[in-house]
């Protein structure tokens, strides 16, 4: 029986199987995020699995794997500012509280979220609202991915 992609998120990536990835990057892989209550939600995956902490990575491999993190967040601006007028700003977090390897959330921040939330941490969301199956990443998100993808392709050139 075949491993779950989500249960080896690094390694699938490495063998080309998880379907979340978007592009591969300088120190890591960018994917979409498998929930998408807020559109354009992505991060990026350090390549090795070993990684827990962005200090366990040497001086030049930390810059590059924050750089990355910027062209993310950048690329994620950019298309969802031209997907929806009401785009706001990006927030990027590195915890490492649940997967124990290192990564870097993208959060696209939008002036139609509840008042009430819009001002502090997505983790302020209920969070039987940020893992409800209506938001599950699926075909309906080809174009956010697509958008994300050629944004990240536009910045390497």
């Amino acid at each position: 029986m075949a491993v779950d992609w989500r249960s080896d998120r690094i390694g699938s990536a490495l063998r080309g199987e998880n379907p979340a990835v978007l592009r591969r990057l300088a120190s890591g892989f960018a994917v979409i995020g498998d929930v998408q209550f807020l559109p354009g939600y992505a991060l990026l995956l350090v390549d090795d699995p070993g990684v827990r902490r962005l200090s366990d990575l040497p001086k030049a491999k930390r810059l590059s794997f924050l750089s990355d993190m910027d062209r993310l967040g950048e690329a994620v601006e950019r298309a969802c500012r031209r997907l929806d007028p009401a785009f706001r700003r990006v927030n990027l977090e590195i915890l490492g509280n649940t997967d124990p390897f290192l990564h870097a959330h993208v959060w696209p921040r939008y002036d139609w979220e509840p008042a009430s939330l819009v001002g502090g941490p997505v983790w302020l969301y209920p969070r039987e609202h940020r893992s409800a199956e209506e938001f599950g990443l699926g075909p309906q998100h080809d174009p956010l991915r697509n958008a994300i993808g050629s944004e990240l392709d536009r910045l390497d050139s």
